[in-house]
């Protein structure tokens, strides 16, 4: 095994090379390059500099991976011959992935490596965007560029960015976050006497005809808060601000308490906007949904209990454990054994209580909680074995509660009443319904309707106290027609 030795070609021109490399690459026999498309190459090539380049493997293949494995394995195979002599443009070890390859070859004991380097492209970005590093800055690959890794408040420089539909699809990842019309400089050749910025709007980016292999994508911070409302530190930024003595009174008083019923109103909101499937309204009451986890996360942050982190690292940790066919070696066959499994975990984290019906309850919904009784009462065995007895113990309530109304007092009254509706729940869970999601339906349903009537009323110039009771149920029965639905389907 020899050894592999790696150098630098620079970020720009000749000018640039550190001597030392300049005399390795003259006197280096033999010597491969990843690529010949660089100006020093150029350059050299006219002091006779003779070389390998690794050009060809390019057209073989569609993405850039294999490509960089198969240099990296040939490299080493040479190697075991004699020592060789490989050139990357910019610095080894700064966005090379055959490099990268190399080097984990070499921890495997497949090579030995010697890295010399050139100067990086970074070191002449800087220089030529006039930005200093310590402000925070990330370096990215253009190629599948994540728009969620990126920090809007940091400079953020985009490499491989090499031609129009590598910049049209970093372009399109930019969006996702940036305003279309924010400015981005596009820098080719830094450092060289060919050097080139141009500034232009995002949405330009890919039609710029200055971008080939020595293109760098350069995206300033975001300075204005208005500028970062597609990133998640701006909003808990927003929230925090809120919650702060120069914030505002109403948030500032707000507790865990005090925020229930407001969570449990946006909660509905965001049902019904699913109700009626439309997509606009689930985005804007998703958020109110979302403004209202970000005000208990922060009311934790200010209590000093907990924060944002605390929520976030409690139900990641959660879906990874309850999801071992995903994160684990576990295989299910279908989404019932998901379902089992689940519930298995589950129960292993949380050990049964005294009761079976321990957790079911739920603060914001009665009907939710005697759904979750009932269902947990099922499971163990406590229910009729189809919906035909509890329709016979929906006739047996509906009668006590007649005789109650009747003859019987107030308290005697609700009671039955509310055995009545218990039975009603039954139904609903043997038929596989929501009760709750029933009711608001039915309600959504009664306002629609209502507001025809209020309407048509209004239309004639009167009041409701004008009209009879048929006259109004007209209106009503016109509000049900222009709904398609059918005569037996009151709701009243």
């Amino acid at each position: 095994m020899h050894t592999i030795h790696i150098l630098g070609l620079g970020a720009g021109d000749l000018l640039q090379l550190p001597l030392g490399v300049y005399r390795t690459l003259k006197e280096a026999d033999p010597l491969y390059l990843r690529t010949a498309d660089h100006p020093v190459v150029t350059e050299l090539e006219t002091e006779g500099l003779r070389y390998e380049s690794f050009d060809a493997i390019y057209e073989k293949y569609d993405d850039f991976a294999p490509v960089y494995k198969e240099i990296a394995e040939t490299l080493i195979a040479l190697a075991e011959n004699a020592s060789v002599y490989y050139a990357v443009p910019g610095h080894p070890l700064v966005a090379e992935q055959t490099v990268q390859f190399l080097i984990e070859a070499e921890k495997q004991g497949r090579c030995e490596l010697s890295i010399a380097g050139g100067q990086s492209f970074l070191d002449a970005i800087f220089g030529a965007l006039r930005i200093d590093p310590i402000e925070g800055f990330q370096l990215v690959d253009g190629i599948g560029l994540d728009s969620d890794r990126l920090n809007m408040t940091e400079h953020i420089l985009i490499a491989q960015v090499y031609d129009q539909f590598s910049a049209s699809e970093v372009k399109l990842s930019l969006m996702e976050k940036y305003p279309e019309d924010y400015p981005v400089t596009i820098v080719t050749a830094a450092g060289a006497t060919s050097e080139r910025l141009r500034t232009v709007p995002l949405h330009e980016l890919d039609r710029s005809a200055e971008i080939d292999n020595l293109t760098t994508v350069y995206v300033p911070p975001a300075t204005e808060q208005t500028q970062r409302l597609k990133e998640w530190q701006t909003f808990r930024e927003i929230i925090a601000k809120l919650r702060s003595p120069e914030g505002c009174p109403w948030d500032r008083e707000q507790t865990h308490e005090s925020l229930r019923p407001y969570l449990l109103e946006e909660a509905h909101e965001l049902l019904q906007a699913i109700e009626e499937e439309d997509d606009e309204a689930i985005a804007e009451e998703l958020g109110d949904v979302l403004l209202q986890v970000f005000l208990h996360a922060q009311i934790g942050q200010d209590s000093g209990y907990f924060q944002l982190e605390d929520i976030l690292e409690a139900i990641s940790d959660k879906m990874i454990r309850r999801h071992p066919h995903v994160f684990s070696d576990v295989e299910v066959a279908s989404a019932d054994e998901v379902v089992d499994n689940w519930q298995a975990i589950k129960h292993q984290e949380k050990p049964a209580g005294e009761s079976l019906l321990d957790g079911q309850d739920r603060y914001s919904s009665s009907l939710l909680t005697s759904y979750n009784y009932q269902k947990k009462a099922a499971k163990a065995g406590f229910t009729w074995k189809d919906a035909d007895g509890a329709w016979a113990k929906f006739e047996e309530e509906l009668q006590e509660f007649k005789i109650e109304v009747a003859n019987g007092s107030k308290d005697q009254q609700l009671d039955e009443f509310g055995d009545l509706l218990f039975t009603l729940v039954n139904i609903a869970r043997f038929y596989g319904l929501s009760p709750e999601q029933a009711m608001v339906q039915a309600n959504h349903k009664f306002r629609t309707r209502f507001s025809h009537v209020e309407q048509r009323a209004q239309e004639d110039g009167r009041t409701f106290s004008d009209y009879t009771l048929d006259q109004l149920d007209s209106f009503w029965n016109e509000a049900k027609a222009g709904h398609g639905e059918d005569e037996n389907h009151e709701t009243r």
